[in-house]
């Protein structure tokens, strides 16, 4: 994984670089045939395949009160761009000073004086420079005195819709985790370090580890059947993963408890990665801990009847 993050443009000298640009957030499947026009390029021509990115989203600077929440950190964000052969993923920081640039002084600055850029690929929604004024069509008529060339690549469609990063987040508000796998082209996941709790699934017979997300999108309350990954293990293991209050011990904090259906060992302090399969029910309130118990041993069978299909 090579995550360049620059606090300001400056060149970076890469041969021939076949660049594309956006956010990158979820690094779904509309991402991914960007991804592919350019790595397909960097092959063809013996250049690098690049990522460019901006930290923070653009939008907690010019309208921090409509921010999305995000799908991935900027390392995950790298992880799956690497895996689908990309060379080099720049995070650059976005300014208010940047965002006034007039998108041909943005990309004169950007694309051709920080990344290098031969080819630019960006799909028809593609927006840059003061107000978001620049797009596609202005990439294609400055590119050629700039020095690069440009690469429409279309919208790829689910359910007659192009795929955008907010339709994932809208199906992961509504526990629709099937849908965001639809979208994504795999299984959401968020992951984090497993802290200590308050002891309450052992006390019930069912240990879990609390997870401490370091993804700011997670699912609806409920549970679900999830894979979970330890960093380094060579297979997922089944589980059971509950996001929620706890409304039956009366608590208020959201938790992210796993758990694992095919594991016994001490996971504290370690990092857990939960891949969201199906959503098995909404978060409710029983009467006691023993009913709370019984259904989560109800739980417990039905993710291991969905995984086995999985």
């Amino acid at each position: 994984m090579s995550l360049v993050r620059l606090r300001a443009p400056r060149p970076l000298g890469w041969p021939r670089p076949a660049v594309t640009v956006g956010n990158f957030d979820g690094v779904h499947r509309g991402h991914q045939a960007l991804v592919a026009a350019v790595v397909e390029e960097a092959q063809d021509h013996g250049g690098t395949p690049v990522v460019l990115t901006f930290e923070p989203h653009p939008a907690r600077i010019l309208s921090p009160q409509r921010a999305p929440q995000a799908l991935m950190t900027a390392e995950q964000k790298a992880e799956a761009l690497t895996a689908l052969g990309v060379e080099r993923v720049v995070a650059l920081s976005f300014t208010l000073e940047l965002s006034q640039k007039a998108p041909e002084e943005f990309a004169a600055l950007v694309l051709r004086d920080t990344v290098g850029a031969a080819l630019v690929a960006v799909g028809p929604g593609f927006r840059f420079g003061r107000d978001r004024s620049g797009s596609l069509e202005t990439l294609e008529r400055v590119g050629p005195r700039l020095g690069f060339d440009v690469k429409a690549v279309p919208a790829v469609m689910h359910r007659g819709v192009p795929i955008s990063s907010t339709r994932i987040r809208e199906a992961l508000v509504a526990g629709d985790v099937e849908e965001a796998t639809a979208l994504l082209g795999r299984r959401f996941f968020v992951e984090g370090p497993i802290v200590v709790g308050q002891g309450r699934g052992r006390s019930l017979g069912i240990p879990t580890a609390n997870i401490e997300p370091v993804n700011e999108q997670l699912p609806a309350r409920g549970v679900y059947a999830c894979w979970c990954r330890l960093p380094q293990a060579a297979e997922a293991v089944r589980g059971v993963v509950n996001i929620g209050i706890r409304p039956t011990f009366g608590e208020g904090r959201t938790t992210v408890e796993a758990h694992l259906l095919e594991f016994d060992g001490d996971l504290y302090g370690r990092s857990l990665r939960v891949e969201f399969a199906v959503r098995l029910r909404e978060e409710r309130r029983f009467p006691d801990a023993a009913a709370l118990a019984r259904q989560i041993g109800d739980d417990v069978s039905a993710a291991r009847r969905v995984l086995e299909k999985a």
